[in-house]
């Protein structure tokens, strides 16, 4: 039985105090989220989801109503936005990227002019900021360089809103994220391990693993908590390969993880290259009070045993 992690208590007794707009709501990460509010007694409209059928945050004026009226709403509690909201096609986005660049740069930008400071933007971003190439894990205030579209789009938007919102816009980069609702890297080894006698992993890429219930844990507490604005990272904890990754995955499920056999990134060429590393330090997340993250291990078999089925049935 694995070691349950949730919202401290601290954070638990503070929810009825706030009430959540949270943007990409039927995502993979948005889906947890609002899940969670739920589970801690927040539901509509102490937490709103929206998604593209509700809001384009492509479009200003969209968006300004949106926010605006949600603002507006005789609601109690203290306001926060959660922006999960995503383009994450990282291959299509090489060819798409004025696509890439409106919701993932424009969309964060109307996001913070909505708000125009009147209360905290929780914003969601990634390893592909950075070049990939360090032997070190990379610290919230490293100079970014993205080497892909993807990357590129995202960091524009990450400055866009700590420029408009210095006291107020909160950037937390995750990466390798995978859970129960949507497509992800978990589900896809379970599913080739079904019509695959044995899968090349590529072992020379190196990040940390990170569950969506723990990230959405971390992005709540951070959101009613006190640390400061700015930049932070929120990943599982340690590092592995996506062939270390894939062989707990197999051992987890009672899989032979001598299937799973070592392969480099040459095998695999893709539009957009992929970071050979891309681990994200949480120093200053520590620094700031917020709890850690599990290990990434620890992490995998708690969301077996929580979403196994899920994860299961691609």
């Amino acid at each position: 039985m694995t070691t349950s992690h949730d919202l401290p208590p601290s954070v638990v007794a503070s929810l009825p105090e706030h009430r959540f707009l949270v943007v990409g709501a039927r995502g993979q990460l948005g889906t947890e989220l609002m899940n969670l509010l739920a589970v801690h007694g927040l539901r509509e409209p102490a937490a709103t989801g929206v998604d593209v059928d509700e809001i384009d945050i492509t479009d200003p004026q969209s968006t300004a109503k949106v926010v605006g009226d949600w603002l507006a709403a005789d609601v109690p509690g203290t306001p926060v936005v959660i922006n999960a909201a995503a383009y994450t096609a990282v291959d299509n986005a090489e060819s798409d990227e004025d696509t890439a660049l409106k919701v993932n740069a424009d969309g964060p930008r109307n996001l913070a002019e909505a708000i125009g400071g009147r209360c905290r933007l929780v914003h969601v971003s990634t390893d592909y900021t950075f070049a990939g190439n360090a032997t070190e894990p990379y610290r919230p205030d490293d100079a970014t360089d993205p080497k892909t579209a993807y990357g590129r789009t995202k960091d524009a938007g990450d400055k866009a809103i700590r420029e408009m919102a210095p006291d107020t816009a909160y950037v937390v980069r995750t990466a390798w994220v995978y859970g129960a609702y949507g497509p992800n890297f978990v589900k896809t080894m379970l599913k080739l391990a079904g019509s695959h006698d044995t899968l090349s992993v590529v072992d020379d890429q190196v990040g940390s693993p990170t569950w969506t219930r723990h990230l959405a844990i971390g992005l709540i507490e951070i959101a009613v908590g006190d640390a400061p604005a700015g930049y932070y990272h929120c990943t599982g904890g340690g590092q592995c390969s996506w062939y270390e990754f894939t062989r707990a995955i197999f051992e987890l499920n009672g899989l032979d993880p001598e299937r799973v056999q070592p392969t480099t990134s040459d095998a695999f060429v893709r539009p957009a290259p992929r970071p050979a590393y891309s681990v994200l330090s949480a120093s200053e997340w520590a620094a700031a009070g917020l709890s850690p993250m599990p290990d990434w291990r620890e992490a995998l078999a708690e969301a077996f045993e929580r979403d196994g089925q899920a994860l299961a049935n691609q």
